[in-house]
């Protein structure tokens, strides 16, 4: 049996197979985690952002592969949640730049497919990191070119590609030291590579059933929806003093239908017409506010409130067929909030709204720029209390999210585009957010001004919140909150739920373990222990500034003992202790000179 090409519907086979193995093996890829913490998330992660590309494709695959690796990429770059599932994403981004004018793809083309998607994936990461997902992707599409070459048959291609892609997976402890400590593979690498047996899976079936029955469709994998899949962190937006809603009348809200649709330029009748997106927006401008529309040469996504619903719908099919409509009654929400005091969701918004300064200046829609506020915030946050403390420091949008559920691309820029700001700066909070974070600001680039800080960790992005001052500009603004950053020593007490030995820490299933930044440096049986070794290490000169953020299983026993031993020990230092609620993490701790 073999393929000499390779088409769209085959590819989408290709993904689901690849995304099913992927979902089988999620908790495997979880657990090859370096750190002993009870939340290591790299298999969900690949996980949710393989769905979310799925999903998209399940609805809009194509018998071209150029058309199906687009749907495919675009769904990938919106779900992408932590940096290995922003690298996958952006390998898939790659391989569609490539895939593009094609139909079908032979063994040589599918192979500088993968290498394009490589090149993308280095180019997405600021400093790449050999040992990872990266070297996985990169040694295999390397020896894919080379072999492509010498075999015209792509199955035969793929299987060197899972091949090479194994033997880099189990070097990657000779590249990353850390790695051949603890005695585990790279767990981003090992997702890539189940990833590519489903690949070689669905080709081999496929052929199979091709020789059994010529002309036959391939088998598509069914993809289970189970609720770690579809679980989405939440956007709590920082509370008003009172209710916005009920300081205006029903009647006031001019623009009464929240609309959203696609409209999908290669289907429909009639040639579709010629689209002007500048004429397009003033169109809709005419009865509507709220607009946005994003649009490439196959699909316009638009969203707007309008009050001619049906001349937003007649004047959107000049251009094409209309998909997945949502039509909202915003009065009849703000009747059911004031009557019955339900929280109404809002429809989501996909993109961010347009700022005034980039809409026409025919454009009736378009707010002037003194009625935006200088700047807005958005932080990420695990724990009521955090969120309190990062609302109380001017924070416009909270999301929820951390180690164990980190946001989406799409969460960012869903909330992006719920703040009136000529400027929103991001406090990611996690090293495994912070691209998913910089990945948003791309694509909105041209229609919102977006600076990520790259905090690492909640004491830095309350650090980061507190430098901040209104009246500077972004620049000095953006220049003070990284120094801020840099400045912050953090500590995080959990619990380890394996043995190892890291650093020559002795580190036993069930301890505590003190995490000063990036590094474990403490292991006890008892948590006070862990603590008191965790600031012991941190605390240098004994005259900084010391606040704990007590978590869920913090107990007032154990933070009292800690305060009064910081007070004896350290006499000279500043307490400060605040309530933080978060998960897993039973105290963060930061330390500031």
């Amino acid at each position: 049996m073999s393929k000499r090409s390779l088409n769209g519907t085959e590819f989408t086979a290709m993904v689901l197979a690849g995304a099913e193995q992927l979902q089988l093996h999620a908790e495997h890829v979880n657990a090859l985690n370096v750190f002993p913490v009870p939340d290591g998330d790299t298999g969900t992660n690949m996980n949710l952002t393989m769905t979310a590309g799925v999903n998209e494709l399940k609805q809009k695959y194509s018998a071209s592969i150029g058309q199906s690796a687009g749907v495919l990429s675009k769904g990938l770059l919106m779900g992408a949640r932590g940096n290995s599932g922003v690298i996958l994403s952006q390998l898939f981004r790659g391989f569609s730049r490539y895939a593009a004018p094609f139909d079908e793809l032979n063994s040589t083309q599918f192979a500088a497919a993968l290498q394009t998607g490589v090149e993308a994936a280095y180019k997405a990461v600021v400093k790449p990191v050999e040992g990872t997902i990266l070297t996985v992707a990169k040694e295999a599409a390397k020896h894919a070119v080379y072999f492509s070459r010498r075999s015209s048959d792509i199955i035969e291609v793929m299987e060197q590609v899972l091949a090479k892609a194994k033997e880099a997976l189990a070097q990657t402890p000779e590249l990353l030291p850390v790695l051949k400590q603890v005695g585990v593979v790279d767990s981003g690498g090992q997702g890539l590579v189940y990833i590519y047996e489903g690949f070689l899976k669905a080709l081999n079936e496929g052929a199979s059933a091709e020789a059994k029955t010529p002309g036959s469709e391939p088998v598509m994998p069914k993809i289970s929806a189970s609720p770690a899949l579809t679980s989405q962190p939440a956007v709590t937006p920082a509370p008003a003093p009172s209710s916005a809603q009920s300081k205006i009348s029903t009647e006031d809200i001019e623009f009464l239908y929240d609309m959203e649709f696609f409209i999908n330029r290669q289907l429909g009748g009639a040639p579709a017409a010629e689209f002007h997106e500048d004429r397009f927006r003033q169109s809709l401008a005419v009865n509507g506010d709220s607009i946005i529309v994003i649009a490439d040469d196959e699909t316009i996504k638009v969203h707007v409130h309008s009050k001619a619903p049906g001349e937003v719908l007649n004047l959107a099919l000049r251009y094409g067929e209309i998909t997945q409509i949502h039509i909202l009654n915003m009065r009849e929400q703000h009747r059911d909030l004031l009557t019955t005091g339900m929280d109404i969701a809002p429809m989501p918004e996909l993109f961010a709204d347009i700022p005034a300064e980039k809409k026409s200046p025919e454009d009736p829609a378009a707010p002037p720029a003194d009625e935006l506020a200088p700047f807005g915030f958005i932080a990420v946050s695990s724990g009521e209390g955090i969120s309190s403390i990062f609302k109380s420091l001017g924070v416009d949008v909270v999301l929820s999210g951390g180690q164990t559920m980190n946001p989406s691309t799409e969460d960012f820029v869903n909330a992006i585009a719920t703040i009136s700001a000529q400027h929103i700066f991001i406090l990611p909070n996690n090293s495994n957010i912070v691209l998913a974070a910089q990945q948003a600001r791309e694509l909105l680039e041209g229609e919102r001004s977006v600076t990520v800080i790259p905090s690492k960790t909640i004491p830095q992005g309350i650090a980061a919140a507190f430098e901040f001052q209104e009246e500077e500009s972004t620049e000095s603004n953006t220049e003070s909150m990284l120094e801020a950053v840099s400045r912050v020593q953090s500590g995080q007490v959990t619990y380890a739920v394996r043995d190892t030995t890291i650093d020559e820490l002795e580190i036993k299933a069930g301890e505590y373990i003190g995490i000063q930044n990036s590094k474990i440096v403490a292991a006890a049986a008892d948590l006070k222990t862990a603590c008191q070794q965790l600031l012991g290490k941190m605390l240098q000169s004994g005259d900084e500034i010391i606040t704990l953020l007590t978590g869920e299983d913090a107990t007032e026993e154990i933070t009292e003992g800690i305060a009064r031993w910081l007070e004896e020990e350290y006499p000279d230092a500043e307490v400060e202790i605040h309530y933080g609620g978060q998960p897993i993490y039973a105290y963060l701790f930061s330390v500031e000179a």
